[in-house]
């Protein structure tokens, strides 16, 4: 439900000096005379105005916080379209470190006299180390522009392009490697690039066998609400077992593995 708090971008706890400053900033943005092409610019100018007069009154402002105003949404005939939404593809490597995307989008501008118009703009996105498949970023009222209408909000939803060798599993990531028999047995070291692009030695000197996963404490993903912090990285291993042995080989191997 709108409300006047909406309209001011308050919250309801603001201060008097709070929603002074907000009125000065919201009327200056939507001064008719500022937006000559833009059919909504004098009913959100009214509602400013309608808004501030309410909330600037400290007898109204308790009377509208207890009572509300049923009305307000047929105040001045707007009717928020509903939000667009739209999936941004991230590669795994973006969600690690951090990008920016400047996305460009066209809405169209209809006036009341039915005459349309096409409007560009670019939106940056701020893509923080950590985010995750379902993140929304949303950007107000950046929709077409109707009569009568408060534009629609737009929402990005991020969404996680396969890895060819990282898998995400919550806050860790996972690698899968082939080794052979001789590496399961007697250990090696097992190289790898990270998604920032360091070079990772990973020393193996455990017997492998089918289960055993490596743990690599905090080269996992950054976790958004936890700056600083980093999942795990989680190494499996499949075992490539030959597939011929000489008897002699086969007697060695069956006196190695007798002690």
């Amino acid at each position: 439900m709108w409300t006047y708090y909406w309209v001011l971008q308050l919250s309801k706890n603001a201060s008097q000096q709070e929603i002074n400053k907000a009125y000065q900033k919201m009327i200056s943005i939507w001064h008719p005379s500022k937006n000559p092409r833009n059919p909504i610019a004098q009913s959100r100018f009214n509602l400013i105005n309608q808004a501030y007069k309410v909330l600037c009154d400290p007898v109204e402002r308790a009377r509208y916080d207890k009572f509300g105003d049923p009305a307000f949404t047929e105040n001045h005939g707007l009717k928020k379209q509903p939000a667009v939404e739209t999936p941004l593809r991230c590669t795994l490597e973006e969600l690690y470190v951090g990008k920016t995307k400047n996305l460009r989008i066209t809405r169209s501008i209809v006036t009341f006299d039915g005459t349309k118009n096409t409007e560009q703009e670019i939106l940056e996105i701020r893509i923080q180390p950590g985010w995750k498949r379902g993140v929304r970023i949303t950007f107000l009222e950046k929709g077409d522009v109707l009569p009568n209408s408060i534009p629609a909000d737009i929402v990005f939803i991020i969404e996680e392009t396969p890895h060819n060798i990282f898998k995400k599993e919550g806050n860790d990531l996972v690698v899968t490697r082939s080794i052979s028999l001789i590496k399961a047995l007697t250990g090696f070291a097992l190289h790898l690039t990270t998604l920032d692009g360091r070079n990772l030695a990973v020393p193996v000197s455990e017997i492998i066998n089918p289960d055993y996963e490596k743990v690599i404490p905090n080269e996992g993903m950054p976790i958004a609400k936890a700056p600083g912090m980093k999942g795990n990285l989680r190494i499996k291993f499949i075992i490539e077992f030959p597939t011929g042995l000489s008897m002699q080989d086969r007697t060695d191997l069956k006196e190695l593995l007798s002690y």
